[in-house]
């Protein structure tokens, strides 16, 4: 679709305009934080609500302040401070990404997007957040929120698809502001409109400082593609099972035999797939025949 200079210029003094009134105060905003502050951010806000991540990040961050410290102790140190935020291999994603950053950038997280992008575990959406939000770049940055945003405001669509699509990649940047600056403020500004206003299941329209230009409001908010989809079921899962294992080895002091893991789970075949799970993404090592502990050493890439 084709976005008219005015309208875009308008959006763009309303969102941040409201942004600058509206925004959270969350730690890896503050200048404090630094870039460092905002990849772990990035890395543990992936599906993981704001209100779990803001413990672990505090904690985080007074052990490991820089790169070079999470660097400096065994990856399975990393797992254990992960706690129970979920997805543990962003965990080991992480520990790999500051043991780049210590090794090849003399322990600062770098300011170009390609550097970024080369760093382990860093993909196309976290290297555009950490140079815009850290480095005030221009970058467009597409999380799920921003992609509603921009679906709803624009396209005049309820929901975006399940991927995101080249489609909605020339959309961001063709909106994008020329000011880097400015373009900043807008990719912070229409995130955190998805996530308090601009909402999956119930939009907050008359609080949206957008709502007047709004496409899919101004089309009588048609529905598309039925509700947002739900969350997995957990209950039960393998994932569960891992779970449970991993917050053994995480409370252990030393290697755990297998028969104490055997404990968490009655179902036999569950449970040894859910170790061997464990094992083969290198977030639990054997020890020797039947004890496992948390890695020491970076697996493999």
């Amino acid at each position: 679709m084709k976005t008219d200079h005015c309208v875009t210029t308008a959006l763009h003094s309303s969102l941040t305009a409201w942004f600058a009134a509206h925004a959270r105060d969350l730690p890896w905003r503050r200048p404090e934080a630094g870039a460092w502050g905002v990849m772990v951010s990035e890395f543990m806000l992936q599906q993981t609500p704001v209100s779990r991540v803001l413990p672990v990040y505090e904690q985080w961050m007074a052990r490991w302040p820089r790169p070079a410290d999470l660097a400096a102790e065994p990856p399975g140190e990393a797992v254990r401070a992960w706690g129970r935020l979920g997805y543990p291999r962003r965990a080991l994603r992480l520990h790999a990404a500051a043991a780049a950053i210590a090794d090849r950038h003399g322990g600062e997280v770098p300011c170009d997007h390609a550097a970024l992008l080369a760093l382990p575990g860093v993909g196309e959406y976290t290297a555009a957040a950490v140079a815009s939000f850290a480095y005030g770049q221009r970058h467009a940055v597409l999380d799920t929120n921003v992609r509603r945003v921009l679906a709803r405001a624009l396209t005049g669509v309820q929901y975006p698809p399940n991927a995101t699509t080249a489609a909605e990649r020339r959309l961001a940047q063709r909106v994008l502001p020329d000011d880097e600056a400015l373009a900043a403020r807008w990719a912070a500004a229409t995130m955190e409109l998805g996530a308090l206003v601009c909402t999956a299941r119930t939009p907050g329209c008359g609080r949206c400082p957008i709502a007047e230009r709004c496409a899919w409001r101004l089309a009588g908010f048609p529905e598309h593609d039925g509700p947002p989809r739900r969350g997995q079921s957990y209950a039960g899962t393998d994932r569960q099972v891992r779970g449970k294992l991993l917050a053994v080895l995480r409370e252990a002091t030393a290697p755990v035999p297998r028969e104490v893991l055997d404990r968490v789970w009655d179902e036999p075949v569950q449970r040894a797939r859910a170790l061997d799970g464990l094992v083969a993404d290198g977030l639990v090592e054997p020890v020797a025949d039947g004890v496992y502990r948390l890695p020491q050493r970076a697996p493999l890439p």
